[in-house]
């Protein structure tokens, strides 16, 4: 039996070789973001995520503003293969930046006091949720992407360039483009040590 879904995320893996030539439109590619996110379920449906898509320049000043915070913190005689990393993002096409609207889960505490502790864990369930969705699906559009977690290094000068919200805490960040690079072979471990069922 083969089922659509279950083969997208196998294909679904971290690409570090990226490319600015995309496979599809820098519109269709948009969209498929934006579908990607409108769909991905959340608590109370309260659709916490929100988004920033960056292309060409604007995705390498991204970086470039990583890159400044990383050289304040990591040793220089050690910076090189930290600034080859970095590179590798801004080669890409572009980059998805993941956010969550904390004044929507402050909301969501206040109306729903019961559950105020979960709301915080919820958004995030949700946001890995989106991040996950937008990935696989540009995964199917043969577009290479891998996740990474520079925040809050340059949260500051991120906010400032594209006047982000206060509200919007910055969650991960999405490099993508072609899929310059091969794969590697994933392992896995033994299904009985990850699974349990019982019938």
């Amino acid at each position: 039996m083969t089922n659509t879904l279950i083969e997208t995320i196998k294909k679904r893996r971290s690409q570090y070789a990226l490319g600015k030539t995309l496979p599809i439109s820098q519109d269709e590619t948009t969209k498929l973001i934006q579908d990607a996110v409108k769909h991905t379920p959340s608590s109370f449906n309260s659709q916490s995520s929100r988004v920033l898509v960056l292309y060409g320049a604007e995705s390498e000043k991204l970086w470039g503003f990583v890159m400044d915070a990383l050289r304040k913190i990591v040793p220089a005689d050690s910076f090189e293969s930290t600034e080859k990393r970095i590179n590798s993002f801004a080669a890409g096409a572009g980059t998805v930046l993941f956010f969550e609207d904390q004044d929507v889960v402050k909301g969501l505490q206040e109306k729903f006091a019961l559950y105020a502790d979960n709301f915080p864990i919820w958004s995030e369930q949700s946001s890995g949720m989106a991040q996950f969705a937008v990935w696989s699906a540009l995964a199917a559009s043969d577009i290479g992407a891998s996740l990474q977690h520079y925040n809050p290094l340059a949260d500051a000068e991120i906010a400032t360039a594209w006047d982000i919200p206060a509200s919007w805490k910055l969650r991960a960040q999405m490099p993508f483009g072609a899929n310059s690079g091969s794969f590697s072979e994933k392992s896995f471990m033994d299904d009985s040590a990850r699974f349990k069922v019982y019938a």
